[in-house]
């Protein structure tokens, strides 16, 4: 081969070699374009960019009057992107000292040449995302839109705002078990009503599509979601605070008194099973007193005397025994095996009636009726229990009932002394809200209901479900058997252990009980201390029951433990001041009604209503025209002055000395989140009357009965 040749082939050598190499480039770069692109693409953007979830406003929970239990708060989290290049040099530089002035009057948490250095630095540094505050609320939202430099917006103000929802009460431990709690996040642990409609309660989450910056943070790409979030439904229960408040009193009053563990009270509505007041109060270590277990629902324990009732309801049913018949207590002890059953009577009630017997609460007379009449077919009575629905639960929506547990003949803890034992409260357990149900069922002339704690679910003010009322039992037993065993209630109080509650303002049926607390360890001593539960549960008016309560007591100190004596007095405030608030109770409100001559206040507020309650009260107004339907009171020395509240759609009302009724109607519906301080009427409200409506804002009510 000649020179030239081998120029030649060397030199085609080179270029096939360049070739091939551009011709691998090539098809890589269109590999990686046509083939990988797309998953590279994808790779590169989850570095980057990354959607998060955003958290829904979670539904309010409201009490029977419409009064706020439970709501979540908007805060806001205020960053600046201080790296923003639409944000001119000449703009930061002359507006950052008003802005750090501004800051530091909003705030007072730094000094302003604080905040300045604050800011140049964060500036210097490209920080796109440097926090201002956390915790900000609505009000100082907006007026930190209004600051230098921010009111430029996001972009060129380099503002940030991002809204965290927090959960409160506005009558902080008002009821607070029941109602429940989040133990994490926004839908985590719950308990109580925030527990059993959860599903309800927190809507659906969003989505914001969010950009990584240095230092791992990460920013929102824009102002608005990728998918808005869908607030939850509202829930309307049954509680009513004001019954709630006076229960909560009663109770805590008595604990203190006889400095005891734990008690529980509950009212109930005869005849739909409506939870008006539900209390749980626990001495925590420090010695107060604080709702930190729902002890009406989840704990079983022997009811003691309350379950005699139940006891004779059988009997009388069967038509072993009739109320006057005679039981001899003997001296007031009787043995059953190696068992003796005492009564508290020393020396015993000697021969008494079986109404007597049930009167006094004689453990040996009760106990003698059923042994005497069921020894031998005692499957019999049990199954007599079990048809009036005392061996099953409730089943109320908010978790953790108490299992109601009565043994059954042939069962393994079975035993020669179980039937006298369990015959007036002993190896049976139940929860104060099963006890209760019962004996509700008595009120009501046989038919068990269900408890309910929740009366409607709403959205935005409308309403998407009722709840009706679910029947358990339409007859625990005949109406004769009813009419006998409210005779026997009645006398509790008119003639036997309750005689204390004789005197209240509203005639009251019921009965007491007090139970040795057995302890696993200890049987029925405590560390050699015989500790015992305290109650009572009832009815009233007695002659016309509207509604049943139970109060129970755990281990009262100080030498006092007797249902009459500690429960007793919790349920006799409890119906004597819902007796005084509730007018359809009393017979004698045509005799009120002819006795008011100095017309009473009255509260600003919704102009039909008040019509018809100053028709009723046969209460004078003035004589002016009134065209608004919601008008200004004003008490005068014979009448009640009107006159025209104006509002308008989208201004905010003027709320300001309404009840709560009227002014949570007129906020709702102007779309306004109200949060409740106090009670009593409206004496301020967060956002001035007259302010421009911005839907979704809360709004503070300070209330007060000044």
């Amino acid at each position: 081969m000649s020179l030239k040749q081998d120029i030649v082939w060397r030199v085609g050598i080179v270029y096939l070699v360049i070739f091939l190499l551009a011709l691998s480039i090539v098809g890589k770069i269109l590999f990686l374009n046509f083939v990988k692109g797309q998953e590279l693409s994808q790779k590169a953007q989850s570095l980057t960019l990354k959607d998060i979830t955003i958290d829904s406003n979670r539904g309010d929970i409201y009490s029977s009057g419409n009064r706020l239990l439970a709501s979540s708060i908007p805060y806001y989290e205020i960053r600046m992107d201080l790296k923003s290049t639409a944000m001119p040099q000449k703009v930061f530089s002359e507006k950052v000292d008003s802005l750090a002035y501004c800051l530091y009057g909003l705030f007072k948490d730094k000094t302003p040449s604080e905040y300045k250095k604050e800011l140049i630095t964060s500036r210097r540094n490209g920080e796109r995302y440097h926090l201002i505050k956390r915790r900000v609320d609505y009000n100082q939202l907006q007026e930190l839109k209004r600051f230098p430099i921010f009111r430029m917006g996001k972009y060129r103000g380099g503002f940030i705002y991002e809204q965290v929802n927090r959960r409160i009460l506005p009558h902080h431990n008002l009821a607070s078990r029941t109602i429940g709690y989040l133990t994490r996040g926004n839908s985590g642990n719950v308990v109580g009503i925030e527990g059993a409609y959860d599903h309800e309660l927190k809507g659906a989450k969003g989505i914001r599509l969010m950009q990584k910056l240095s230092g791992n943070i990460w920013m929102p790409v824009k102002d608005g979601n990728e998918v808005e979030p869908k607030d939850g439904n509202d829930m309307v229960t049954t509680i009513d605070v004001n019954i709630q408040d006076v229960a909560e009193s009663a109770l805590l009053k008595q604990l203190m008194k006889h400095d005891a563990h734990h008690g529980t009270a509950v009212l109930m509505e005869v005849q739909t099973g409506d939870i008006k007041a539900i209390v749980n109060l626990e001495k925590d270590k420090n010695g107060i007193y604080r709702e930190l277990y729902n002890y009406a629902i989840g704990e079983s324990t022997e009811p003691g005397s309350m379950f005699k009732l139940a006891s004779l309801i059988v009997a009388l049913e069967d038509g072993v025994i009739h109320l006057d018949d005679t039981v001899d207590t003997g001296n007031g002890e009787i043995k059953y095996y190696d068992k003796i059953v005492r009564d508290t009577r020393k020396g015993g009630y000697g021969k008494i009636t079986v109404k007597q017997a049930f009167e006094v609460s004689s453990n040996v007379g009760i106990s003698k009726i059923i042994n005497e009449n069921y020894k031998g077919r005692e499957h019999h009575f049990i199954d007599r229990l079990y048809s009036m629905n005392l061996n099953e639960k409730l089943g109320v929506e908010i978790k953790g009932e108490g299992t109601p547990e009565i043994k059954y003949p042939g069962d393994k803890l079975w035993s020669g002394i179980s039937l006298p034992m369990i015959s007036h409260g002993y190896e049976i357990r139940l929860t104060p809200l099963q006890i209760l149900a019962f004996y509700n069922a008595v009120a009501n002339n046989g038919k068990m209901v269900k408890p309910s704690f929740v009366r409607e679910i709403r959205y935005h003010g409308e309403t998407l479900r009722s709840f009706d009322i679910k029947v358990l039992n339409p007859s625990i037993c005949s109406g004769e058997t009813i009419e006998k065993v409210k005779q026997l209630l009645e006398g509790v109080v008119e003639n036997g252990t309750a005689t204390n509650l004789k005197n209240s303002s509203v005639k009251i049926a019921g009965k007491t009980g007090t139970a040795q607390i057995a302890n696993e360890k200890y049987g029925y001593k405590l560390e050699s201390k015989i500790s015992y539960q305290a109650s009572f549960v009832g009815y009233f008016p007695a002659d016309n029951p509207k509604y049943s309560c139970i109060v129970v007591v755990n281990s009262p100190s100080n030498s006092v433990y007797y249902g009459n004596l500690v429960a007793g007095p919790v349920f006799k405030e409890i119906a004597d001041k819902v007796y005084a608030i509730n007018l359809s109770l009393q017979n004698g409100f045509d005799d009120f009604k002819q006795r008011v001559i100095d017309p009473p206040y009255s509260k600003n507020g919704n102009y039909q209503d008040l019509m018809v309650v100053l028709k009723t009260m046969g209460i004078n107004k003035n004589g002016k025209e009134i065209i608004s339907d919601w008008v200004i009171t004003t008490k005068r020395d014979s009448f009640i002055e009107l006159e025209n509240l104006q509002v308008r759609d989208e201004f905010v009302p003027n709320v300001v000395e309404m009840g709560m009724k009227d002014a949570l109607y007129l906020l709702e519906n102007a779309g306004l989140k109200v949060i409740v301080k106090g009670r009593g009427k409206v004496k301020s409200q967060s956002i001035p009357p007259g302010t421009l409506i911005n839907r979704g804002t809360s709004i503070i009510l300070e209330m007060s009965f000044v």
